[in-house]
């Protein structure tokens, strides 16, 4: 068991569980990532890593209600426990000094950047981080991803803070001001990592992208995560989930993560409608 030791809300249907989890948190690395199993009756999820706190072994992740799931754990209470936390996970983010590296995060992708950012300025880099969402009130992460950069750029869609635009609306500025991007590495919506590997694709940036496809075992098995990149398919699960986003075919990932679109608005609905009398709820009060 896994012990929620606090649980915050960052916005509405976002919340920051931290976790006691000092095995995996001792042996996690910026960019990986861990499954959670709520309870006997739940299915693992995959979640980034939002934070690891080395000292005090107490891991950090990110849960924004998306589906049945995702809405079931986050009704769970600071001294719940998860039933499992299997990680680390996947490969690492290759942090060396490469130079100029800007982070890029969107919507819950913000989180894992954090420790992404971390691990890049520990190795010398200059950092600029560029964060956006659609509103003021849907920004998360801003004070940790202060101290973890040299910059910090905030991007809203309707201009209610920082930049009125897109991450990219930012990242095309930054690429103009005469000093070159030795590294970028971006998290967040298909869509906006595939609109920076289009926008630094002419400029020749080395660009990499952290993936999230459906997954189910995460140790490279199942095959539910593969993912085509420079024309080869690939497991997110150990191959990745960093890839060279200029070779990612984003269009068949998209098309992948719809496959269950249908099966998982309708328990999803489910959830809502009986939410207070559902059995994986009473399972996990009982535990």
């Amino acid at each position: 068991m896994f012990k929620i030791l606090d649980k915050v809300e960052l916005c509405p249907k976002i919340f920051r569980f931290r976790i006691e989890a000092s095995k995996i948190v001792s042996k996690a690395l910026p960019g990986q990532f861990v499954i959670l199993r709520q309870n006997e009756r739940g299915e693992r999820v995959p979640m980034s890593i939002g934070g690891l706190d080395k000292e005090n072994g107490i891991l950090t992740v990110v849960i924004q209600e998306v589906g049945k799931t995702s809405a079931s754990m986050n009704q769970m209470k600071t001294g719940d426990s998860f039933l499992d936390v299997v990680g680390p996970l996947g490969l690492p983010t290759h942090s060396e000094n490469f130079g100029r590296c800007v982070c890029i995060g969107g919507g819950v992708g913000i989180p894992p950047i954090y420790p992404i950012a971390q691990g890049l300025k520990a190795a010398g880099n200059k950092v600029e981080t560029i964060i956006g969402a659609r509103t003021k009130d849907l920004l998360i992460y801003q004070e940790e991803l202060t101290e973890a950069s040299d910059i910090l750029h905030i991007a809203t869609d309707d201009g209610s803070f920082g930049t009125h635009g897109f991450v990219t609306t930012i990242l095309e500025k930054l690429c103009e001001d005469g000093t070159p991007i030795d590294f970028i590495m971006c998290v967040g919506p298909v869509p906006m990592m595939r609109a920076v590997a289009e926008a630094t694709r002419a400029k020749k940036i080395k660009t990499w992208c952290s993936l999230n496809p459906i997954m189910v075992d995460g140790t490279g098995m199942c095959g539910a995560c593969r993912v085509t990149v420079g024309g080869n398919t690939k497991f997110a699960c150990v191959d990745g989930p960093d890839f060279d986003a200029h070779e990612v075919d984003f269009g068949e990932m998209t098309s992948r993560l719809k496959m269950y679109h249908s099966q998982e608005k309708v328990a999803y609905d489910r959830f809502l409608e009986h939410k207070g009398d559902c059995k994986c709820q009473q399972a996990s009060s009982d535990e």
